[in-house]
């Protein structure tokens, strides 16, 4: 079984294009991103997926790039375009595990990667996802902040830009002191042949409602297996997400 790193990055962003090319301490983002999963030292190969020709030529002076198609309506449907060209070059056989990294989290920590390849240690798991746990009562309710309840066996039940669960009884400022609240941290892992069947899954009522293409699939009854990090690494949405790094 192998491990592949797929970076989606778009320039297009409606509150920061071209993000994946801004400088960061002389370095690029995409370019501190790809270093950081070649760090994890679990792939057998990493590259970018990306639709802009600025953001390919510019990968292509340091490590793997290809072209995939401007409309795609998520890094999942881009990771699998990339996936699937890729396939026999890189011989990605359908039990082999393709990471979707986030392309706009310029110091994701290495070891947040091999956690989560480290969730298919176990055959059963197709896809898999990190989850932390939320101290704070402000990002409990922060609707940007996608929250995830999960069962006894660590498979996610829901998520949410709601906090979940409603804890009756209670004052909300109490929430956070009195149970287990857990933030959704945006990096996916599947199994090749599951992330075929995933971009082919319709478009469900409760994604349309929240925004959230993970809940198509536990609409459509696939099974997405969580595991808990200690660790946190700010994405950049903006302009301003740039002072976490100065």
């Amino acid at each position: 079984m192998q491990f592949i790193g797929i970076i989606p990055a778009r320039f297009a962003s409606t509150r920061f294009p071209g993000k994946p090319l801004v400088e960061i301490e002389g370095k690029s983002m995409i370019h501190r991103v790809y270093d950081q999963a070649v760090l994890a030292g679990c792939f057998s190969s990493v590259v970018v997926a990306t639709d802009d020709e600025r953001i390919f030529d510019h990968v292509e002076r340091f490590g793997n790039v290809v072209y995939t198609s401007p409309k795609h309506p998520s890094g999942t449907d881009r990771c699998f375009e990339a996936a699937l060209g890729l396939e026999k070059k890189w011989n990605i056989k359908p039990n082999d595990v393709i990471v979707n990294i986030q392309g706009d989290e310029p110091f994701i920590h290495p070891s947040q990667i091999r956690e989560i390849c480290q969730c298919f240690q176990h055959e059963e798991v197709n896809i898999a996802t990190l989850i932390r746990k939320i101290n704070d009562t402000e990002v409990l309710f922060n609707e940007n902040v996608v929250k995830v309840v999960v069962d006894k066996n660590g498979k996610a039940l829901y998520f949410s830009r709601s906090p979940i669960p409603f804890f009756r009884g209670k004052e909300k400022d109490e929430w956070v002191s009195s149970a287990d609240y857990y933030k959704h941290i945006g990096m996916y892992a599947y199994r090749y042949k599951v992330l075929g069947e995933i971009t082919r899954l319709k478009g469900a009522f409760l994604e349309n409602t929240e925004s959230l293409e993970q809940l198509r699939w536990l609409e459509n009854g696939v099974q997405i297996h969580t595991r808990i990090t200690a660790l946190e690494s700010h994405a950049v949405d903006n302009p301003e997400d740039l002072n976490h790094f100065k």
